[in-house]
């Protein structure tokens, strides 16, 4: 496709209170996070190409690193804080020292722990307002009401903008909107995980609430660069992941052939089709691609380019009921910390 393209992103709108965004966002959690990161400068160097690129809308979160994530978006944003939506989120209990994941330990939505985690995001991030905050997960322990509560009061005192809310129950959705208007909810969603479509979606188009799926390229499958699991390296996260075991992934693989040839029939990427698509399933998506490398960045946001009609969501569709995918999404202990 045209190099230019994809030069100057459309806008799309989250929730009925209006947080404008660019139609595809970028995840920044691999840069410092999960699958092994990269080095500061490139991913700064990024973030302003994304911006350039109109991709205006930086996803992140104070459990990515722990804490480094934020201090590194911090440091990028600084001469492009005016023309930028910042997305954080709350929610885990981390703890002072240990490395990565080892520092989680379970959820906290207390109050009194939103609004610290709160004020130290703003620290990181050098910002005095977040655009959009997250409850990350949600706390059995607490009520969303209390939760949601505390937000908007966070809301009231000019620290935050607009509310979300990442992997929960429709049932959660519908209450915690009953307090105060949730702008988007945040999930997996992509060619190989659907599950927001059995009511999610359809309950956000209702209440006239955002979707951001997160993991849109299924973390890298969809781009057709993972093709052993020996090519994931060691901390990387998708090495724990039921999908992403050999005998799982040989058999998902399989999906991608049909993909790539609906890709080279449009003359687009995998990546490229993959996110078209996310973009067609409903005007109030906005699909969050992590993407550590310039390249990534430059293929990524050519994919708002690609036209897909009727016939090439059947094929897309069809590809996929032919060739169930293998494996969970997450760990059967991951699975139980998500609100569905």
């Amino acid at each position: 496709m045209n190099s230019q393209a994809g030069l100057n992103l459309k806008t799309r709108v989250l929730g009925k209170a209006g947080l404008e965004v660019s139609e595809l966002g970028l995840g920044c959690m691999g840069m410092s996070f999960s699958y092994g990161g990269a080095p500061e400068q490139e991913s700064i160097n990024t973030i302003h190409r994304a911006v350039e690129r109109g991709i205006t809308f930086l996803d992140t979160a104070e459990v990515y690193g722990p804490y480094t994530n934020e201090e590194l978006l911090g440091k990028a944003i600084k001469p492009i804080r005016s023309k930028i939506q910042i997305a954080t989120k709350f929610g885990f209990k981390i703890l002072p020292h240990g490395e990565g994941l080892s520092r989680m330990a379970g959820v906290d939505s207390r109050p009194v722990h939103i609004r610290q985690a709160v004020d130290a995001s703003l620290q990181r991030l050098g910002i005095e307002t977040i655009d959009l905050l997250y409850q990350h997960r949600v706390d059995p322990a607490v009520p969303i009401e209390d939760v949601v509560g505390t937000m908007a009061d966070l809301v009231k005192a000019g620290k935050v903008r607009f509310l979300g809310l990442s992997e929960v129950s429709t049932q959660t959705l519908a209450r915690a909107h009953a307090i105060h208007p949730i702008a988007a909810v945040q999930s997996e969603y992509s060619l190989w995980s659907r599950e927001p479509e059995q009511g999610m979606l359809d309950l956000c188009r209702e209440l006239g609430v955002g979707f951001v799926p997160y993991s849109p390229l299924g973390r890298g499958f969809l781009t057709s660069a993972i093709k052993t699991s020996q090519m994931l390296g060691e901390g990387d996260f998708r090495k724990t992941l039921p999908r992403f075991q050999e005998q799982a992934l040989q058999s998902n693989l399989a999906v991608l052939e049909q993909l790539q040839t609906l890709a080279t029939q449009k003359g687009c990427s995998l990546a490229q089709l993959s996110l078209a698509w996310l973009l067609r399933q409903g005007s109030n998506i906005v699909p969050i691609p992590g993407m550590r490398k310039r390249s990534h960045l430059e293929d990524n946001a050519v994919a708002t380019d690609v036209d897909l009609n009727a016939n090439d969501l059947l094929a897309i569709d069809r590809a996929f009921a032919m060739t169930p995918i293998k494996g969970g999404r997450y760990t059967d202990a991951e699975l139980t910390m998500l609100n569905l």
